[in-house]
């Protein structure tokens, strides 16, 4: 399946993969689901595998070959140099290794055992878990969530394209499923020739609504599309973010100048080279401007404040096509009476009302409401109440 030509911007690589199985592919796999070998996804597999099928990692038309693994891994390009920031592998134990063959096809199921899809496989090989953790997250402590996952899975990838065998809507918000097929035609039915999108994976608090606006200031148009597939315990369940983000569109926003999606990739912690990943993925939804604020899909005190800003100046200019669209951090400023960041403040840090995260929960759970400088007041008041359930 490829773009339309009134698409503001072409998928990665030229060309929106589809890997969701015809009706008629569906039932031949199912006709041979007791005799294939099978492997059972982790959630982030399963994740990794609808983004494949839906288009949103093309060009990628399956789990990762050695011949792409290894330069993504090393220099951030696939094997024919296109750009390509995050490896996406399967990665199984030795046993599980040991009962595929490749040329053969193998039934991949989702955690809970259901048959979802199938894999062509065409190689399986051995990795260097260690590289990977230096390179992808620039650290190898065990600690790191997305260092931890890499240590505690399988030694062996196993490569080859494959087939989702239906798209499912998604069990909590199928109305907010939206997939880059049908983004990319809803952005060509409003005439957007511009379209920014904005990366989340939690409630989104002034600060975010003061850049998102920025940049929707010099766009035609705002793509809003928080993560919904696997996050960090402590971070705030998916139902209660979208929750924060209709209640804000509803008030907040131009209507018809923003549109909110899920995003069901699973979130990594990678930082700089996860900011490129969400870049390239949001191109393939359609999106021509991505924004890139203060650390970017970091976690803890891994990456510097700006590092996921400074990666993307390690590729030429029409390389990644998506336009970044870099933030500084935004804050009330009680000397202007308005949100600004240090670019157009005057303020000193003492006159600044920013709170993090942390400190938001703190509040929550102690039954104290985020001041409205820092939360509209209707968002604080929808995550107190998703606390004190």
């Amino acid at each position: 399946m490829s773009h339309h030509p009134q698409d503001a911007i072409a998928p990665h690589g030229g060309h929106l993969i589809n890997r969701i199985a015809s009706p008629g592919q569906k039932q031949e796999f199912l006709d041979q689901a007791d005799s294939l070998p099978r492997i059972q996804l982790t959630e982030r597999s399963l994740s990794d595998l609808i983004l494949i099928a839906i288009g949103g990692f093309s060009p990628l038309n399956g789990f990762m070959e050695q011949k792409d693994y290894e330069p993504v891994v090393t220099d951030m390009r696939m094997a024919n140099e296109l750009p390509w920031a995050i490896p996406i592998t399967l990665p199984v134990t030795e046993e599980e290794a040991d009962r595929v063959k490749e040329g053969s096809w193998v039934r991949l199921d989702d955690p809970n055992g259901r048959f979802v899809g199938v894999l062509e496989l065409t190689q399986k090989y051995r990795y260097n878990k260690a590289l990977e953790a230096s390179n992808v997250y620039r650290t190898e402590d065990i600690n790191h969530p997305g260092v931890k996952v890499v240590y505690e899975q399988g030694p062996i990838n196993l490569a080859g394209p494959v087939w989702l065998l239906q798209r499912d809507p998604h069990p909590l918000f199928p109305n907010y499923q939206v997939d880059p097929a049908e983004s990319r035609k809803i952005f060509r039915e409003n005439g957007w020739k511009s379209i920014v999108a904005f990366q989340t994976r939690n409630p989104i608090h002034r600060a975010h609504e003061y850049i998102t606006k920025c940049a929707l200031e010099s766009v035609d148009a705002l793509f809003l599309h928080p993560l919904v597939g696997a996050t960090k315990e402590d971070d705030i369940p998916a139902d209660v973010r979208m929750r924060c983000y209709e209640i804000l569109l509803e008030k907040y926003y131009p209507k018809d100048k923003v549109m909110l999606a899920i995003n069901p990739a699973a979130m990594r912690y990678a930082g700089p080279r996860e900011a490129i990943f969400h870049a390239l993925l949001r191109k393939n939804y359609g999106c021509t401007h991505f924004i890139v604020g203060r650390d970017h899909a970091g976690v803890g005190d891994y990456y510097g404040t700006y590092d996921a800003q400074y990666i993307f100046d390690e590729f030429e200019p029409g390389e990644l096509g998506i336009l970044p669209m870099k933030f500084e951090h935004a804050f009330y400023c009680t000397v202007t009476q308005g949100m600004a960041t240090t670019k157009t403040s005057p303020s000193t840090p003492e006159q600044r009302i920013h709170l993090s995260g942390t400190k938001v929960r703190e509040m929550l759970r102690d039954g104290k409401l985020p001041p409205p400088e820092f939360s509209r007041p209707e968002v604080a008041a929808e995550l107190a109440r998703s606390m004190h359930k």
